[in-house]
């Protein structure tokens, strides 16, 4: 926009400049012809009284020497030779002695003037007064030299205005963007200076509100979800009561358990929930899409979240496995045995586990097997879950919630954004089972300052065992 503005103030006041220009470079040019051939007329008219007196050559000789220019006045005298240089072409002359009218007009190499003069006896003498070219553009370079630096001027001051102008502008539309984009990547914090023209400046005033606003509608959203949760606390109170009375059997324990894990997610949820809102989802400081490109460009660094992915695998698992006994649904675990540690806390990575292997429950039946299995490449960590169940038939409109056919797609938009944080991805297959495989990449976390690094867990391949 700066350089259109100067581009644009750079044509309209050359236009201008050159509108003035040209006539007046012209008009100097004429001024300063004329004025030279009428000082050549008024030097011939001084000589014509004195040629009037007396026709002595030495006299006219003498009169003419007192004048301008005296080196290119010339005197015709009939039937004598002409009183200096003449440079009048012979036709020109006869036709100013023989008509006895003044002349003047252009000849080669200058302005030629005749003026005839009636001498006694009905003679006619001529006085020739030559203006060479150089006289007749006497001073017009310096002229249209000073006419140009002042256009220069004109000009150079006109983009130079209209460039201030327009960097005050692009600096406030700048501005607006890096908060917008600010804004965008989580920075709830962002806010505008108004500055600029006054369009400008109500745009800041009307992005300052609008992130205003924004911001109070999350704290809401964040607040009410927060009391939701934490409504759920008092039938979680009565399954407490409910299996305390129930000891002493087996199935007690197990309620419990499960009572204790479901209190613990809900304890997270409200905490996260009340979480500042700079803090985007996954740890990350940012909301949206956008996060999982951050992640791609900076890498998350070793002060922040990370954790071993096979660990959390391994765990989820096994609670699950109580599941899938009472159910008879065979569980396979295969965890690789190289570090794997990504930029994710371990709540994080245990929601996407949670979430995939709690899409087997609900939409494969009992008995359905399913594996489990944790892969390491050179640069991600792969979480792959695949059942023998149906699978599932529309794996592009999956991955968006709500989308699927009796599902919220919640579960998978979970793990999706999970692996866009790590600059990771989701796939979704046919597996070797018959069933669906969901693939969940997750990028490698940077490696810890030297003697900080995590030490290895040990691994095990099978089926897991309920704690």
């Amino acid at each position: 926009m700066r350089r259109s503005l100067a581009g644009v103030a750079l044509a309209v006041t050359s236009m201008v400049a050159l509108s003035f220009l040209i006539p007046l470079a012209a008009l100097v040019m004429s001024l300063v012809k004329e004025q030279s051939v009428t000082a050549a007329e008024q030097r011939a008219a001084a000589l014509a009284p004195v040629l009037a007196l007396t026709t002595e050559p030495s006299a006219l000789r003498e009169s003419a020497a007192s004048m301008d220019a005296a080196e290119y006045v010339v005197v015709h005298l009939p039937d004598a030779p002409a009183l200096g240089a003449s440079k009048s072409p012979r036709a020109l002359l006869e036709r100013a002695r023989q008509g006895r009218e003044s002349i003047s007009q252009r000849v080669p190499g200058g302005w030629i003037c005749l003026q005839p003069v009636v001498l006694p006896g009905d003679q006619v003498a001529v006085i020739e007064n030559f203006v060479p070219e150089e006289e007749l553009t006497r001073g017009v370079k310096a002229s249209w030299a000073v006419m140009l630096l002042l256009a220069v001027g004109l000009v150079g001051g006109s983009v130079l205005v209209a460039d201030r102008l327009g960097a005050k502008v692009v600096r406030s539309s700048k501005r607006l963007a890096h908060a917008s984009q600010a804004l965008g990547q989580g920075d709830l914090d962002a806010r505008v200076d108004p500055m600029g023209p006054r369009e400008l400046r109500e745009a800041a005033v009307a992005f300052n509100t609008m992130a205003h606003r924004m911001t109070e509608l999350l704290a809401v959203e964040r607040e009410l979800v927060a009391d939701l949760s934490h409504r759920l606390r008092t039938p979680l109170t009565a399954l407490h009561l409910a299996s305390e009375r129930m000891a002493g059997s087996a199935e007690s324990a197990r309620v419990e358990a499960a009572v204790c894990a479901l209190e613990t997610e809900l304890q997270a949820i409200i905490t996260a929930a009340r979480t500042p809102l700079a803090v985007g989802p996954m740890g990350q400081g940012m909301l949206g899409p956008e996060a999982g490109t951050a992640h791609q460009a900076t890498g998350p660094g070793p002060a922040g979240p990370r954790c071993e992915a096979a660990d959390v695998v391994r765990r989820r698992t096994a609670f699950w496995a109580v599941l899938a006994e009472q159910q008879d649904r065979p569980c396979s675990l295969d965890l690789t045995q190289e570090p794997a540690a990504v930029g994710l806390s371990e709540d994080d990575v245990a929601a996407v586990v949670d979430a995939l292997i709690g899409n087997v429950f609900r939409h494969t039946p009992p008995g359905t097997p399913f594996g489990v299995r944790v892969t390491r490449t050179a640069q991600a960590v792969e979480l792959v879950v695949e059942d023998a169940g149906p699978g599932i038939p529309e794996p592009d409109r999956a991955l968006s919630r709500g989308s699927s056919s009796g599902s919220s797609g919640l579960g998978l938009d979970i793990a999706r954004r999970a692996g866009a944080v790590t600059g990771g991805s989701v796939r979704i297959a046919r597996g070797p089972r018959g069933g669906a495989q969901i693939t969940v990449v997750f990028g490698l976390a940077a490696p810890l300052p030297s003697g900080r690094g995590p030490r290895a867990s040990r691994r095990r391949t099978g089926r897991p065992r309920a704690r």
